[in-house]
């Protein structure tokens, strides 16, 4: 094992392509495979799995990148050290579903770090996905919410994945509108009140369920249904057709803007509260930078 193939397996897993890293790394593409597969020789398991679309780490590769990761970062401290050598950007992402709070807390911690330095990634997406890009390091963190419907599930998947969940808050649901909806003026809304109304939902991809919705009561009976996969795009529809959905009830109004409300929902209590969290792989220290950014959500959600 050399340093070197180290350099490749990670390369390769941050673009999840031979083809892509062998560009940016400046070797020939029957190179970079040789090199891999030597090393998955010497090691005894496969680091990636080979398909079509690209490639993307098996459960060994998971964890020898973790532990790669670690020597690579300590070469390069020697070599910036004692060879006066360019130091590599660090890097930090995080993945999540469709919450404000969480993109907020994020600008408030980039704010605090050279970019020049640092490479930041924030990653708004479906939840399978906030599981996968933490399961393959992609992310060092994901934030999602656990109910009392969803929780077996989902804990299993994070558990088959080796990932913990560590709540965060414990929130009510919220009917989320706009201010000029028929319904905006009511002190709490119950779903007989919302029937007339298109229900939204962030869209989970074809082998969504469940399980994986991000609102909350997501086996109610909705007469309306209308998907969506961004924020942006969620708040256009709230405007456009009075939509509305289900939330924690924290509000970010410098993202969001001012023109939106939470409004309690009554719901039978079946699902319980919401609680969101963080994942993260089991029995991992956090990096100085993750430990900052869960400062930053913790002081946003304590002064909601």
């Amino acid at each position: 094992m050399t340093l070197q193939q180290i350099r490749y397996i990670i390369t390769i897993s941050e673009v999840g392509s031979l083809n892509k890293a062998a560009e940016i790394l400046y070797v020939a593409q029957p190179s970079l495979s040789g090199a891999v597969r030597d090393l998955e020789q010497e090691l005894g398991f496969p680091i990636f799995y080979r398909s079509g679309r690209g490639m993307t780490l098996t459960n060994d590769g998971v964890e020898f990148l973790g532990y790669a990761r670690q020597v690579y970062d300590q070469y390069e401290v020697l070599q910036e050290k004692y060879l006066g050598m360019a130091k590599r950007k660090k890097k930090f992402g995080i993945s999540t579903q469709h919450y404000s709070f969480a993109v907020k807390s994020f600008v408030e911690l980039v704010g605090q770090y050279d970019t020049q330095e640092y490479e930041f990634a924030i990653r708004e997406t479906k939840t399978r996905e906030v599981i996968e890009d933490v399961r393959t390091a992609k992310s060092e963190l994901g934030i999602l919410y656990v109910s009392n419907f969803n929780r077996k599930a989902l804990l299993h998947l994070l558990s088959a994945a080796d990932l913990a969940f560590h709540k965060l808050i414990d929130c009510d649901a919220f009917v989320y509108l706009w201010k000029g909806h028929p319904l905006a003026g009511e002190k709490q809304i119950d779903l007989a009140m919302l029937s007339p109304y298109p229900c939204l939902s962030f869209e989970q991809g074809g082998d969504g369920s469940f399980y994986y919705a991000e609102e909350i009561y997501s086996t109610a009976e909705y007469p309306r249904i209308i998907k969506a996969n961004d924020r942006a795009t969620m708040l256009n529809l709230m405007v456009g057709l009075n939509g509305y959905t289900l939330c924690s009830g924290i509000i970010c109004e410098e993202l969001n803007g001012s023109d939106f409300i939470a409004v309690p929902f009554a719901g039978d209590g079946s699902e319980g509260k919401m609680e969101i969290g963080y994942i993260v792989k089991k029995n991992m220290i956090l990096s100085e930078i993750a430990d900052r950014y869960l400062e930053e959500l913790k002081r946003y959600l304590a002064s909601c």
